[in-house]
């Protein structure tokens, strides 16, 4: 079936306005860049303590996004079930498939935490091999110190994604805002001022998500809200309405998790190549996230949109909305990477003016971020935007074995190939990530959006 090509909204069963779209999407796009920047803020305040905090920062940051790719998969299919409940007129199910989600998150999210700890010096041997005490016991600091936080950003990413599935992005904006302000505040007071090194950064990120999660569920009480939960209690466990968000939500955190799982083997791995490529790659990871904001904020506002097209069994409509966040995403991210690349000689020089980071290291940080970047403008969009769009219509089974068979057989597989057997390093790996394995996922996921067997995989009513 082709998808027919409206010139006008009223052709459109399910419509939002190019006003709409703009009202949902440009602050989930101030949002992304918002934490990015905080991000890059942080790296720079820790570059003033050390390579060895740079280390320790990146490696437990890897396993923290860890857990939060897995919540906020739980989030988006709950998200991507009350938008299909929306799009089927269904209000009073919409409102309860968020309740069931929350439950979830927390229950998961405690459950996580309490095994993170009890399994500490485990979990800290295996993604650290670096055998310098000084990264040892900074990453043992940090770990500690941050590990306490999933709970609360678990939820704080099931308030952001109830938020936007009622279109209402400017709320998780304000939040976000708030958290980051707190998070750069306090690091500028206990890393600047108190000199308490790497514990001045992950103390400030525990208070910043705490507080966060606590705003955006006081605010999703308000009784006029679609999807409020003031009406949470008495709870009514419905296992139809729970199965129906873990039909999206497990493969989705399932995929999210594997991807960071997969990132944190090939953090792992970089570990063994020493502190300069170590350092290097944590200052990458941090400045390379510039070159996809824009990406990752269309692909939350594009789950919101196709779920309802799904759920109001609008097909064409999908397609078409398909169409147009492709063309949005293409050139945002373009202009967003042309930008970020001329600046990239003005980031390295501040990174550069610390004493304790080594010039190896800053050059080796350029030569990664201008492969992400490059690869970034062609490859990323089909990489990822393809699979949201999956995710969003219920296909997301299929999203996961791909991700899956696509990060352990490409990406770590490749990784390993080029950084040590062919003796590449750090740059190797990134080859693989960041190149290789996009490629394999653009083609798979393009022929399965061709092939239109998503339009059976909405979630069963």
């Amino acid at each position: 079936m082709k998808a027919k090509s409206p010139q006008a909204q009223e052709n459109l069963t399910v419509v939002f306005t190019r006003s709409m779209l703009k009202a949902l999407i440009i602050p989930l796009i101030f949002e992304q860049l918002l934490t990015i920047t905080v991000g890059l803020a942080d790296s720079l305040m820790v570059a003033q303590v050390g390579q060895a905090s740079i280390s320790a920062v990146n490696l437990v940051d890897q396993l923290s996004n860890l857990m939060i790719q897995i919540f906020a998969g739980m989030a988006a299919g709950g998200a991507a079930v009350a938008g299909q409940y929306i799009g089927k007129q269904e209000k009073d199910n919409a409102r309860r498939s968020t309740h069931h989600m929350f439950l979830l998150l927390l229950a998961v999210s405690l459950t996580f935490t309490a095994l993170l700890y009890l399994f500490r010096e485990g979990v800290l041997g295996l993604i650290n091999r670096n055998p310098d005490p000084e990264v040892i016991t900074a990453t043992r600091t940090y770990y500690t110190i941050v590990m306490a936080s999933i709970p609360a950003i678990a939820l704080y990413n099931g308030g952001a994604a109830v938020f936007r599935a009622m279109s209402r992005s400017k709320v998780s904006l304000k939040v976000s805002l708030l958290m980051n302000v707190i998070n750069v505040a306090g690091n500028a007071l206990l890393i600047m001022g108190f000199k308490m090194g790497v514990a001045g950064v992950a103390i400030p990120t525990l208070v910043s998500r705490t507080v966060a999660a606590a705003v955006i569920l006081a605010l999703l009480t308000k009784p006029d809200l679609e999807l409020s939960l003031r009406k949470v209690f008495p709870f009514r466990y419905n296992a139809p309405m729970m199965k129906n968000i873990l039909y999206i939500g497990v493969p989705s955190s399932a995929e999210n998790g594997m991807f960071h799982l997969g990132r944190l083997v090939l953090a792992s791995l970089i570990s063994g190549f020493g502190t300069v490529s170590q350092a290097a790659n944590g200052i990458a990871n941090t400045v390379s996230g510039f070159h996809h904001f824009t990406g990752t904020a269309i692909n939350l506002a594009l789950v919101t949109v196709i779920s309802q097209c799904i759920g109001a069994g609008a097909f064409d409509d999908a397609r078409y909305y398909m169409k147009r966040f492709f063309k949005i995403t293409y050139i945002t991210m373009n202009i967003a990477n042309a930008i970020g690349l001329a600046l990239l000689p003005l980031v390295l020089m501040i990174y550069g003016a610390s004493p304790n980071v080594a010039p190896e290291t800053i050059h080796l940080s350029a030569i990664l971020i201008i492969i992400h970047g490059v690869a970034s403008m062609v490859l990323w969009e089909p990489a990822f935007c393809l699979p949201s769009f999956l995710r969003a219509t219920g296909d997301a089974k299929f999203t996961m074995l791909t991700s899956m068979i696509s990060m352990w057989g490409v990406r770590v597989a490749f990784a390993y190939l080029f950084g040590v057997i062919l003796g590449w390093g750090v740059i190797g790996v990134w080859l693989a990530h960041s190149v290789l394995d996009w490629i394999v996922r653009s083609i798979i996921f393009y022929l399965r959006y061709r092939s239109n067997k998503w339009e059976t995989k909405a979630i069963k009513y």
